[in-house]
């Protein structure tokens, strides 16, 4: 499941030319560290109020929320195809702020473990640090080790496409046994400097995945929907719906107003941007490895995870996707 969801990240990266980042820098930054915190927050204020959970379990549950599926996003984009620059900032927010929740929500689960301030201060250091210096540095190394193997003709063209996706997974693997859901960050980062390139092997690369990324997305969700239980759900589903409208009217909206503060957009993209922020499979996929953990060292609330989670999914890509066309 961890490798699925790397090489849709991977394929995320790779359909983020640098254009689009330079175009929308600002913005994108903001949404992706300030925007970040506001919808932690938030939905941890949310969680606790809402749900019988424990302050660690709300901590994951808020973590993994933070996230926009860009599986979600790109086919909402396609179909809306809005002008402008609010395409490229909510394509480049999804694939970016994916590894960035799930750094986020291993940090939370290590901070759930731990009792002590101290220990749970230099646990959230040594988590940031090792996966900047693991996810960027592997990310880097494998993605110019393979763009060189690609620009030299090295790698024959009927191989290109499965040799490519082996460097993706052995890159994820290799961070991974450094730091944790490092990996997630590996793949971004090598997806996003092939990117860079706009060659034929690069494109018939990114077509390959395109395909690939439906068949995994298609496969996950029914995976991980099968192992959520009718009665998990029902007992969660009114507070759900009330968690929802919070991350949707309240978390969404301040988290845009204050990532485009003193910037050139208009009040319509703004109001766009509000309205498309989607959870996919990437957020069903981190909340079932983390709420595991967490029943396995006994967090109260830690089984309610994947169903708040499955739930906030459908929600918000019911309202978002009935409601961004019209808007």
């Amino acid at each position: 499941m961890s490798i699925a969801v790397a090489l849709i990240l991977f394929e995320g990266g790779l359909d983020l030319p640098p254009r689009e980042l330079r175009s929308t820098g600002t913005v994108v930054r903001r949404l992706v560290s300030i925007g970040a915190l506001i919808t932690f927050f938030v939905a941890l204020w949310g969680a606790e109020q809402l749900f019988d959970i424990s302050r660690g379990a709300a901590a994951v549950l808020a973590a993994v929320l933070v996230v926009t599926g860009p599986t979600v996003v790109g086919p909402l984009l396609n179909f809306v195809r809005p002008n402008g620059r609010t395409g490229p900032m909510l394509r480049a927010e999804g694939i970016i702020i994916d590894p960035i929740g799930a750094t986020a929500s291993l940090i939370a689960f290590e901070v759930a473990l731990t009792n002590d301030t101290g220990e749970a201060l230099g646990a959230v250091l040594g988590v940031i640090g090792l996966t900047l210096v693991a996810g960027i540095g592997i990310g880097f190394f494998a993605a110019y080790v393979l763009d060189q193997a690609l620009r030299r003709f090295l790698i024959p063209d009927h191989l290109g496409n499965p040799i490519a996706l082996a460097f993706v997974i052995v890159g994820f693997v290799v961070s991974n046994q450094v730091q944790e859901e490092a990996g997630l960050l590996t793949v971004t980062v090598m997806g996003m400097w092939l990117a860079r390139r706009d060659s034929a092997a690069v494109r018939q690369l990114l077509e390959f995945n395109e395909s690939l990324r439906t068949l995994l997305i298609s496969a996950l969700f029914i995976l991980l929907a099968a192992r959520i239980q009718t009665d998990q759900l029902q007992d969660v589903a009114l507070p759900s719906l009330v968690f929802l409208a919070i991350l949707v009217f309240i978390a969404r909206p301040a988290t845009v107003i204050v990532s485009t503060i003193r910037t050139a957009l208009t009040w319509r993209e703004r109001i766009f941007l509000m309205s498309m922020a989607p959870r996919g499979i990437v957020a069903a996929a981190v909340s079932a490895i983390f709420a595991l953990r967490l029943e396995e060292r006994g967090i109260e609330g830690a089984e309610l995870i994947v169903p708040i989670v499955f739930l906030v999914n459908i929600g918000t890509i019911v309202v978002y996707g009935f409601s961004a066309g019209p808007i």
